[in-house]
């Protein structure tokens, strides 16, 4: 996962530039992130990120 304009973007590939984060694809580990907000601090970014994406990416 990478993360841009405010949002958390999948990276499957591992080939998006810049600092990346890891996440089981397990609804319970994304459920778990989100509730202990380990995005913004994996990413050192300030304030809320959007995981849409990431939520749809991992339900499939």
């Amino acid at each position: 996962m990478t993360v841009s304009g405010g949002r958390v973007l999948p990276d499957p590939e591992h080939r998006a530039p810049g600092r990346g984060a890891h996440l089981h694809p397990a609804t319970e580990c994304l459920q778990l992130a989100e509730r202990r907000k380990a995005f913004p601090r994996a990413f050192k970014v300030p304030g809320p990120l959007d995981i849409t994406l990431v939520r749809e990416a991992v339900e499939q």
